[in-house]
């Protein structure tokens, strides 16, 4: 069994999700810390007449310290959620595609999640779906796991008997290998280059969030994240998501 071990970003982009079409188990890091400052677990990049859009989904933590993922409550002062819709719908009118994302998108911002973990995750399993992806998901809150680096990756490896684990290009410097193999699992790492395909509004904008090609260019999306090809790894350029695993830095 193939592994993957990663945070839950906010509509993350392409490489995220060429990493997880290499495995068989995705296992959603819901209990490391949350970073202090700017993360792509609240925010990212879409794209409209202005250039580059960012979204971001304000959340609770001001004064709380320390905090685990699955602990940040969003903030729902304001109106963020009908902001976001409204963003997308003006930069993506005119996709070819967007229409079949937006009933989902209104009943992802109007549902019940009121923790970040929970609705990135939602967000996650979505695009997984929609790309065709086969891997399954669990939290690890689920599992009941916590440590840190490769400690914690050694324990979900035993704890779900794989033996390969797969992880960005970029990750492996945070990784020591020789604990993942005395857990019985050998790293493998997915090195990817940002996707070229069309886009709206000018210039090519590079790493975008995924549902920037999903809203262009709909079921080609497997084709330009190279799934069907079954070629996700390769390449030189480290995805800029390789803190999945251990740390959080902006791009």
């Amino acid at each position: 069994m193939t592994v993957a071990a990663l945070r839950p970003y906010f509509a993350p982009h392409a490489g995220y999700f060429r990493v997880v079409a290499e495995a068989d188990l995705l296992v959603v890091l819901d209990l490391v810390q949350f970073p202090r400052g700017t993360t792509w677990i609240t925010r990212n990049r879409f794209k409209n007449a202005d250039g580059e859009l960012w979204l971001t989904v304000p959340v609770w933590k001001k004064g709380l310290g320390l905090q685990r993922i699955a602990d940040v409550k969003i903030c729902d002062e304001g109106k963020w959620r009908h902001k976001h819709v409204q963003s997308l719908k003006a930069a993506y009118a005119h996709a070819p595609f967007f229409l079949d994302h937006l009933p989902f998108l209104e009943d992802l911002y109007d549902g019940p999640h009121d923790h970040i973990a929970s609705f990135n995750t939602a967000l996650i399993a979505y695009i997984v779906g929609r790309l065709g992806l086969t891997v399954q998901m669990i939290l690890q809150s689920e599992m009941g796991i916590e440590g840190t680096g490769s400690s914690l990756l050694a324990d979900l490896i035993r704890h779900v008997g794989a033996d390969e684990i797969v992880v960005p290009g970029g990750a492996e410097k945070h990784l020591d290998d020789t604990v993942l193999r005395h857990a019985g699992a050998r790293l493998r790492l997915i090195q990817t280059r940002p996707p070229t395909y069309p886009q709206l509004w000018g210039p090519f904008l590079p790493d975008l969030s995924v549902l920037d090609i999903l809203f262009t260019c709909g079921s080609r999306a497997r084709r330009i994240l190279r799934i069907d090809s079954g070629v996700c790894a390769g390449g030189s350029d480290a995805t800029n998501h390789a803190e999945g695993v251990s740390h959080d830095r902006p791009h």
